[in-house]
């Protein structure tokens, strides 16, 4: 049986994006009861990363179809909409993980004796000035995150360095700076900022290059400071990026990639690629961010990952079960998600 559920929770404030304004995130609960296995999902899709809402529902209801027909995972091999198969694939991994009596990172990652409490977490700060932008790095350092990612490309380079300037000298050498672009330079002006940000000892900068310039970000890489890829993801698949020699890093959203094993599978092609893999989410709700915390967990020596998103949302689907403390996301080690009461 599948039982489909819709929903929507309000950001906190709007979040501007290079598509648009997002102020609420539209999405389907899922709950697969079949053969004693009972587990929870969640579909929400992003125009410009998955399929569209209505094109996520109809995946969801042909899926239904397939499984009352043959089964599960047949529904689910047929499924190509990323959102819907996402639900399906989180679910389907919940309940075996319960059936297991197991946490679902133990269960994803295979190994049932390997305990993981927490994942580090980095703080994520917008195009503020210098000084408040300053001083909410230092805050966020003060309050554990060992990485600060910090928004860029929207104010001109020089404005861009100045700002990274003022965020280094506020938390000093020791804190792991991050840079997203969100794919807004050209290549001539991703060049100047990165050799202006390997002077700031910038860790990486992420999307420096619109998402279907492979072949320049490959250029970049080398640069001292290293290339990360999120965007690309929505045009390219994992192996394409890595054949293409052009990431060190990869940013890897379960909800994009289609589910919590399609993420597993990829952040161990990365590593097998000398790529380091981090999670992240699209502003999901609590069931895909929880689901997402756990595919973290299933990754031995994982760097800072972007999930602590919770805080974005005035309203969520139930209590977090992973809440951000002193830089890392608590991973929930009942069985399943571990979510209490859960909403369907």
């Amino acid at each position: 049986m599948l039982e489909i559920q819709q929903f929507s929770v309000r950001l906190d404030s709007p979040l501007e994006t290079a598509r648009g304004t997002i102020d609420a995130r539209d999405g389907f609960l899922v709950r697969i009861e079949t053969d004693g296995l009972n587990g929870l999902g969640e579909a929400t899709p992003l125009v410009g990363w998955t399929e569209s809402y209505e094109e996520c529902r109809d995946g969801l209801a042909r899926a239904r179809r397939v499984a009352d027909e043959l089964d599960w995972g047949i529904a689910l091999g047929k499924l190509e909409a990323p959102a819907a198969r996402h639900s399906l694939s989180l679910a389907l991994a919940e309940g075996r993980a319960k059936i297991q009596d197991q946490p679902l990172y133990r269960s994803l990652g295979k190994s049932a004796d390997r305990t993981v409490e927490s994942v580090p977490v980095n703080a994520t700060l917008g195009a503020d000035e210098p000084t408040a932008l300053a001083n909410r790095a230092r805050a966020a350092v003060d309050d554990g995150y060992p990485a600060v990612k910090i928004k860029v490309g929207t104010n001109g380079i020089e404005d861009d360095i100045e700002r990274i300037r003022a965020v280094r000298n506020a938390v000093g050498d020791d804190v792991e700076l991050r840079v997203d672009a969100n794919g807004a330079w050209t290549f001539d002006q991703a060049s100047e900022a990165i050799e202006a940000l390997a002077a700031l000892g910038v860790a990486y900068v992420e999307q420096p290059l619109p998402t279907a310039e492979l072949s320049s970000h490959a250029s970049l890489r080398g640069s001292g400071v290293d290339i990360a890829l999120d965007e690309s993801l929505a045009t390219h698949s994992v192996s394409d990026i890595i054949s293409a020699n052009a990431a060190d890093v990869i940013v890897l959203k379960p909800m994009v990639l289609g589910g919590p094993d399609r993420a597993v599978e990829a952040a161990r092609d990365c590593r097998e690629a000398d790529i380091d893999p981090i999670i992240s989410t699209t502003i999901d709700a609590v069931v895909a961010r929880a689901g997402a915390v756990h595919v973290a967990a299933s990754i031995p020596d994982v760097r800072a990952c972007g999930l602590a998103t919770g805080e974005r949302l005035a309203t969520d689907l139930a209590r977090d079960p992973a809440p951000v403390r002193n830089g890392r996301i608590t991973v929930p080690q009942e069985p399943g998600l571990g979510i209490e009461n859960p909403p369907i």
